[in-house]
């Protein structure tokens, strides 16, 4: 009698707790509904179950359907909070601290997702002054699914903006945030659903990725847990294995070189550089780096901080023997704070363990490396000692599922496709410019398929065009990065979409450039154009509008020009190419006529084709109007 009697009670805690009314992580405490539209509210419960929201003395009720999904609708609300709602079935949820503004989802690589916590040094007073209730972010929680959409986020809540909690928000949708904020008087919601290294094929549904059977194939393939598993043990053995054999032949961990005081016989360097240049040659394992600086007496018993600009590939950092920081992989910067008593007054010892997994190992050359405490810097440029530590082959490349198409789509963006949003906010690309061709259709794919998603086919889609990047080239030549820029300057030709130009704020020997200030700000100006009417405001440099030809010269024409065109820098301007019919570039003069640009080569006698600033990084692109806002790189051809 006792073991019915307990599976009795067993179903009925089952069906208690099935009962139990449950909404999906983004409708919690703090968050931010779009205002000015019919908002959904969603959640599960028990089959049937009736459901009720009490909000702002008011009643709101449904029913679950046959498997316990439910949604109730709220008519439009206008700007404000905070607000409480209290849902009520089995049981009772209450949700404080609710506002309606405007809700942007904000995605792409790691130039959207890179956190205000990368930019600390860059911008310590607007960390400081931070504090802002109706500036709040929704954190998506980096994962990935092949097999279907899911209807929930793993993990996630939303947060306002403080010194701290902005340590966490996407530096490009902070200051996006911050100025329609300011100008529109009303609460922004950012939803941060981006993910570092990402091609913008993991992002397109399985419906969307059908045109790019090389695409559906790979997606087919990664919903076999099988196969991920196999790859993921493989990669995790390769890499174990490299990794174990390296640090048993690293002659400075079997030496304890970073407690050796005499280095004398050790080879000299100076830093920043690359060792490929020096005397060691292009090698990959692990090479050590020693320095003694002479560290005065105010600078002795305090906190301080080492900047080590960045560092490729992994490294870990000691002074006189003891550890203060480590970094695993070539991108972040290098930027170790450590406790007082570390430094001694006179002599100290800086040891620098550099693990090259891959390419050119050694210190990113025009960065900052300085020891800091307080106001008193010293900089840590110039001569170092070196000494190879251990000689590898290249580490095994790593398989990035997470990045295989349609995955980040269904576990980061599927989520919310009951909430309403006033735009989407984009910046990608880096990872597609090894195939820049294929890259406006993608993209024509995603926009369709994300304003699918949200059931809005107006829905405003506002992107980051690619910065420079890369050494810049002394001659006109071929780039992928220009392709690829080409290819979303293209995307203007999608109604309600807009573009920031950024092609000169990159930083030539960083993929990840620090200035997401004026990224932000860039964003804000399109949306105040595209998505709050000011038909007042200079949102864009200018933009090509035709080209003709007249002799040996060609003739550009302009729109968003401003006040006027400008040569920034009060020079010529520069990186303009032209071309005849063999399509071979050469610079080219050109000139500021009233609206116009007049292009000419005394080598070319009949030109075809013209370009402006088509490079990885064209260094020195001046053409602005007299806002200050950039011309798009461009390629056209004479008709």
């Amino acid at each position: 009698m006792k073991k019915p009697a307990l599976f009795l009670i067993f179903l009925l805690g089952n069906a208690v707790c099935f009962a139990q009314i449950k909404l999906p992580k983004l409708i919690s405490d703090g968050m931010v509904l779009q205002r000015d539209k019919s908002t959904k509210l969603w959640g599960w419960a028990s089959p049937n179950e009736h459901i009720l929201l009490k909000f702002n003395a008011k009643s709101y009720q449904t029913n679950a359907d046959k498997n316990g999904e439910w949604i109730i609708k709220l008519p439009p609300q206008k700007a404000g909070g905070p607000y409480e709602m209290v849902f009520s079935a089995s049981n009772n949820i209450k949700l404080k601290d609710i506002l309606f503004g405007d809700v942007f989802l904000c995605s792409g690589q790691s130039n959207m997702e890179l956190p205000m916590g990368r930019l600390i040094d860059q911008y310590p007073n607007e960390i400081a002054n931070s504090n802002n209730p109706n500036i709040r972010q929704f954190l998506v929680t980096d994962d990935y699914d092949f097999k279907q959409q899911r209807k929930d986020f793993s993990s996630g809540l939303w947060q306002s903006a403080n010194p701290k909690s902005i340590l966490d928000f996407s530096g490009v949708a902070y200051f996006f945030a911050l100025d329609i904020n300011k100008k529109n008087k009303v609460p922004v919601g950012i939803i941060n659903a981006a993910l570092g290294g990402s091609p913008a094929q993991a992002w397109l549904s399985e419906n969307a990725i059908k045109t790019f059977p090389e695409y559906e194939a790979e997606a087919q393939k990664f919903k076999n847990d099988e196969i991920i598993k196999q790859i993921e043990a493989t990669d995790q053995e390769l890499s174990t294995t490299w990794y174990k054999n390296l640090n048993a032949s690293d002659e400075g961990l079997k030496n304890n070189w970073k407690n050796q005081a005499d280095y004398s016989n050790w080879t000299e360097v100076n830093i920043p550089g690359y060792w490929a240049s020096e005397s060691i040659g292009k090698i990959n394992g692990v090479v050590w780096f020693k320095k003694d600086i002479d560290v005065p007496p105010s600078m002795v018993g305090k906190p301080a901080k080492l900047l080590l600009g960045r560092i490729v590939d992994a490294d870990s950092v000691f002074i006189n023997g003891k550890f203060v920081g480590t970094t695993a992989y070539q991108y972040p910067p290098r930027r170790y704070p450590f406790n007082a008593g570390i430094l001694k007054e006179g002599k100290n010892t800086l040891t620098i363990r550099v693990v090259s997994t891959s390419g050119n190992g050694g210190f990113v050359v025009d960065k900052d490396y300085q020891l800091i405490v307080n106001e008193d810097t010293l900089n840590l440029s110039g001569k170092w000692k070196y000494k190879l530590g251990a000689l590898a082959k290249p580490a095994p490349v790593q398989t990035f599922i997470r990045w295989k198409p349609v995955g980040l789509y269904n576990a980061m963006i599927a989520p919310l496709k009951n909430l309403e949003i006033k735009a989407i906010l984009w910046y990608q690309g880096e990872s597609n410019t090894g195939k820049p061709k294929e890259y406006f259709s993608l993209m024509k794919n995603l926009v369709e398929d994300w304003r699918a998603t949200f059931d809005d086919q107006n829905l405003p889609f506002l992107y980051v065009q690619l910065p420079g990047f890369m050494e810049a080239k002394k001659t006109p030549s071929e780039s992928y990065w220009a392709e690829l820029r080409s290819q979303q300057r293209n995307l203007l030709t999608i109604k309600n979409t807009g573009m920031a130009v950024a092609i000169d704020l990159g930083e030539w020997d960083d993929i990840h450039p620090l200035n997401k200030k004026d990224v932000g700000k860039r964003l804000a100006l399109q949306a105040e154009k595209l998505i709050y009417g000011d038909n007042k405001i200079m949102y864009s440099g200018p933009t090509l509008q035709s080209a003709s030809a007249k002799e040996n010269k060609i003739i550009l024409s302009f729109t968003n020009i401003g006040k006027g065109l400008l040569a920034k820098g009060n020079t010529e301007l520069k990186h303009f190419a032209i071309a005849g019919a063999d399509q071979k570039f050469v610079w080219a003069n050109a000139e500021i006529k009233g609206d116009q640009v007049i292009v000419s080569s005394t080598e070319i006698a009949k030109p075809l084709y013209v370009r402006y600033a088509w490079a990885d990084n064209p260094d020195g692109a001046n053409l602005y109007n007299k806002e200050g806002l950039p011309a798009s790189p461009f390629e056209t051809k004479i008709k």
